[in-house]
């Protein structure tokens, strides 16, 4: 397996799903709750007859839709395609009850509606408009953006606009992100060791970070509360954060992994906080407070202090916070192809490994409270 999302819609129970990639079986996508207060994990299982799983996302809007990239083989060939499912009703909303062995026979994905790609190349992956109603999702196919349009009955989706890269050399993005800030305007890209930014309403090029990293770059997140900044990794094994205002340099570099960098992941509530997940078998949990939006952690008001504390707490405010390495994570023994805060509960993270091991982890509770407190 590779392919892992929370269910964005899903604010209140802990649900990730997996997509897996086996040649020899149907494929499926598996459907997990986390009972956080009996440390639990109920598994339900939705077939993906259709092909392997290279990308999954969920819609931000309903907890029932899906789109997932999918190999599909023909005679000649194997294409990347994209499609849009609904699950089934029962199975929308993050359940604890443990289905009964008698319900628990394996049920089937709906199809919504194929983003259809026969013009444009191989999908790489489907990126849904981070805070809008879940009618507006961009794919990449091979140098092609295509922002589609999912109608009212969604089972039409419509390109409403589309652009191409240009340029000699095989020109191929391998992942995207939507920025959730400038009214969901824009989108970076990442293809070859480029990084781009465009607008979505002109679907023109906005920023263009060449070389960003000595080989392949991977993956790419946005800083949820900084509008300029992004997180880039990849194939020279680091990471990067940019502030897309200046992309000469980059602010900020990581170099913990050992092996390719797969995955960067913002937590959506404190963004100091960073997920990476590598071929090196290891995730890592960092804490880049220096470029956070709370360089020197939180603000306490002044009447709340007595003197002396003021002074002591003055002292304190004028120093930013280290950066450092909280933990890394070793339950895998395989390439961790994907991390993935959940978005009920910012403390909790999922990570998947090639061999389809998933493991759930909490942020330290020592980090957790001083965070908070």
């Amino acid at each position: 397996a590779r392919a892992l999302t929370p269910q964005t819609a899903e604010t209140d129970a802990i649900r990730f799903l997996v997509g897996t990639q086996s040649l020899r079986y149907d494929n499926q996508i598996h459907i997990i709750d986390f009972d956080d207060e009996n440390n639990i994990i109920n598994k339900n299982v939705l077939l993906h007859q259709v092909g392997e799983i290279w990308h999954i996302s969920t819609s931000p809007a309903d907890k029932g839709v899906l789109a997932t990239c999918y190999n599909k083989t023909s005679d000649t060939k194997v294409m990347t395609c994209a499609a849009v499912w609904r699950m089934p009703k029962e199975l929308e909303s993050g359940s604890h009850e443990s289905p009964d062995d008698s319900s628990s026979n394996t049920q089937t994905l709906e199809l919504l509606c194929h983003l259809d790609n026969t013009a444009h190349g191989n999908m790489a992956c489907v990126m849904w408009e981070p805070m809008g109603d879940g009618k507006k999702v961009i794919s990449l196919a091979d140098n092609n953006i295509l922002l589609w349009d999912l109608q009212e009955s969604s089972a039409k989706a419509v390109l409403s606009s589309s652009a191409a890269l240009e340029g000699k050399g095989q020109l191929k993005f391998t992942s995207g992100r939507w920025s959730p800030h400038h009214n969901c305007t824009q989108i970076a890209t990442a293809n070859d060791t480029t990084v781009r930014g465009w607008d979505t309403r002109s679907m023109r090029q906005i920023y263009c970070i060449e070389n960003a990293h000595g080989q392949l770059v991977r993956d790419l997140d946005f800083n949820p509360n900084k509008q300029y900044y992004l997180a880039s990794c990849g194939d020279d094994c680091k990471v990067k954060f940019w502030d897309t205002r200046n992309v000469t340099e980059p602010v900020k570099t990581l170099e913990e992994h050992s092996h390719w960098v797969w995955n960067v992941r913002y937590n959506h509530s404190h963004d100091q906080l960073i997920l990476t997940g590598s071929s090196d078998s290891r995730v890592i949990l960092s804490n880049m407070v220096s470029i956070s939006s709370e360089p020197f952690g939180h603000m306490v008001d002044d009447d709340e202090l007595s003197d002396q504390e003021d002074q002591h707490q003055e002292e304190k405010i004028k120093e930013p916070l280290q950066d450092s390495v909280i933990a890394t994570y070793e339950e895998h023994e395989d390439s961790v192809y994907a991390v993935e805060w959940s978005s009920a509960d910012p403390w909790l993270f999922a990570s998947l490994s090639y061999d389809g091991r998933l493991v759930i982890n909490r942020v330290p509770r020592a980090l957790k409270y001083h965070i908070l407190l």
